[in-house]
């Protein structure tokens, strides 16, 4: 499995936090490695070409460190961080966990919500575990059977409530959801911190 280091998280900062960086830090998660071999600068491939598809390349998915989740998935993460001022969410702790709020002004932004936030659910099902950027989603999925989830659409995004009997899942659950809400306030500088201390 491959494994976001420091160096990598480090590397797609100084690429600017932008698109470019966190997209080779994405390829840098998906791709097949080889022992000893050193990722490919922003911008180049392996083979010293451009990145141009790299980071939907054939080597992602369900790979890397992001366990089940498909290029569709990686995609709409980084549109939702790349235009994270313009989403806002409110966080409600409720008994048992939080009841979350995610909206946004865009109809394309509110149609990613809506479908990431479904992905998401869908994976927890499944138990098909996603595990990058979130230090709170381990816990999460080994106990996908144990919490209540209930999604409802509203016509600028998501509502959703999490809730569990267990006090530990019940903080796991409070933990994810100032994780998210630290990524629509951040966007991307909040994911790579992530990814820096999931990959330390």
């Amino acid at each position: 499995m491959a494994k976001v280091t420091r160096r990598i998280a480090l590397i797609a900062l100084g690429a600017g936090g932008g698109l470019l960086g966190v997209g080779y830090a994405l390829r840098a998660i998906f791709e097949p490695s080889t022992p000893d071999a050193l990722p490919a600068g922003p911008g180049q491939s392996r083979g010293g070409g451009t990145m141009g598809s790299g980071v939907m390349g054939s080597g992602m998915m369900g790979s890397g460190m992001m366990g089940s989740a498909t290029g569709a998935d990686v995609s709409t993460y980084m549109e939702m961080f790349n235009r994270h001022t313009e989403i806002r969410r409110v966080v409600e702790e409720i008994p048992g966990g939080v009841r979350t709020t995610t909206e946004s002004d865009s109809p394309d932004l509110v149609d990613q919500l809506q479908a990431h936030v479904s992905s998401m659910y869908t994976h927890l099902g499944q138990g098909a575990e996603v595990t990058c950027m979130s230090q709170s989603l381990p816990t999460l999925f080994r106990h996908s059977d144990d919490y209540r989830r209930h999604l409802s659409f509203t016509p600028k995004g998501v509502i959703a409530d999490e809730t569990a009997s267990d006090p530990n899942i019940t903080r796991a659950i409070r933990a994810h959801a100032v994780e998210v809400t630290g990524f629509v306030r951040d966007g991307m500088p909040a994911m790579m911190n992530q990814m820096m201390k999931s990959g330390g």
